[in-house]
C-alpha cells in the first residue's frame, strides 16, 4: 500500500465505485510522520475505496499537491498557504541527537544554552524554523538530515530534529535527549486550496480529527443535502404550543378555586369564626 504505483481500481477496466467519483485516494506523508493509525480506520470507514501511501520528502509532497498526484498529504508546517489548505494536527517535541558517551547522554533534558560550545549540524532538510541556530555552526551544511546522523555518529558535531525523526534514524551507537527553549515541528494535514475540500479529502479531515462515523462529513453528509425532512417534523418544529386549557387537569385549577371558597363558605356556617365554646351566660 506504500509507494506511487497506482491502484488497480484506477485502470479504465475497473468500474468506478459508485459512492463517490474519485476510484482510490492518495495520501503523501514525509519522513518521520506516521499515518498507519488513520489508514486504518479509513479502510474499516471506506473499504470501496483504496488508500494509496506515498512516502515523499517536504519539497516532494508540496508539488505533489500543487501538481494533483497527492490528494492530500501529512506535511510539516509552515504551508503555502496561497494555493495549499492546511490544518494543524499535533506539535512534536524537539530532541538533540548525541553519541551514547556523550556528556547530555546522562542527562534527561537539555537547555538550548547547554549547546554553545557545541558544533550543531544544520542540514539542507531541516524541518525547524530557527531565528537564530544554537552553538557554533558547521563549515558545510549535510544535504539530509540522515548525513547529519552519520556525522553525528562519527563524533563530528550533534543535531537538533523532531522527536519522530530521531526515532526513523535510530541507530545503537546514538541516543538522544528532550532539547528545551527551542522550535518544535508541526504536522499538518495539507491539500489544494478550493472553496470546498473535495469529498474524500473531507472524509480524511474527519478521520483525523477524531469525528465520529456518523458525524463524519463528507460523502455522507453530501447525500443528506437536499433532503426534505418529514412533515411532521416541521409541525412540530414550527406549530403553536398547545393551549393551557388542553393540558391534563388544566381545568382543574379554577374547579379546586371555587371548590375551596364553596367548602369554605359551607364551613362558616357551621364552624366559622361564631363558632366554637359557647360563651357563658351572666
Amino acid at each position: 500500500m506504500t509507494g506511487s504505483d497506482v491502484s488497480p481500481a484506477d485502470s479504465p477496466s475497473s468500474p468506478a465505485p459508485a459512492p463517490s467519483p474519485s476510484s482510490s485516494f492518495r495520501l503523501a506523508y514525509v519522513p518521520g510522520v506516521t499515518p498507519s493509525k488513520w489508514v486504518r480506520v479509513w479502510n474499516e470507514r471506506l473499504p470501496d475505496v483504496p488508500l494509496t501511501l506515498v512516502p515523499l520528502t517536504p519539497a516532494e509532497a508540496f508539488g505533489a499537491l500543487r501538481e494533483g498526484t497527492a490528494d492530500a498529504g501529512l506535511v510539516r508546517l509552515p504551508v503555502d498557504r496561497d494555493d495549499l489548505s492546511a490544518i494543524p494536527l499535533y506539535t512534536e517535541t524537539t530532541v538533540v541527537v548525541v553519541p551514547r558517551d556523550h556528556l547530555f547522554a546522562a542527562a534527561e533534558e537539555v537547555a538550548v544554552e547547554d549547546l554553545a560550545e557545541e558544533l550543531v549540524l544544520h542540514p539542507l532538510d531541516d524541518t525547524l524554523d530557527w531565528e537564530r541556530l544554537p552553538g557554533r555552526p558547521a563549515n558545510e551544511r549535510p544535504e539530509t538530515t540522515a548525513d547529519a546522523i552519520e556525522l553525528v555518529a562519527a563524533g563530528v558535531g550533534v543535531l537538533a530534529v523532531p522527536q519522530s525523526l530521531a526515532r526513523l534514524h535510530h541507530r545503537k551507537d546514538l541516543t538522544y535527549r528532550t532539547l528545551n527553549d527551542v522550535p518544535q515541528s508541526r504536522v499538518a494535514l495539507s491539500w489544494q486550496a478550493a472553496d470546498e475540500a473535495p469529498d474524500l479529502v473531507e472524509e480524511f479531515i474527519g478521520i483525523v480529527r477524531g469525528r465520529t462515523v456518523n458525524s463524519t462529513r463528507g460523502r455522507r453528509a453530501e447525500a443528506q443535502k437536499g433532503q426534505k425532512q418529514p412533515k411532521d417534523q416541521k409541525d412540530r418544529r414550527s406549530g403553536a404550543k398547545p393551549a393551557r386549557s388542553g393540558k391534563p387537569g388544566a381545568g382543574s385549577r379554577t374547579t379546586g378555586k371555587a371548590a375551596a371558597r364553596k367548602g369554605g363558605a359551607a364551613g362558616g356556617s357551621g364552624r366559622g369564626r361564631t363558632s366554637g365554646k359557647p360563651r357563658k351566660r351572666s
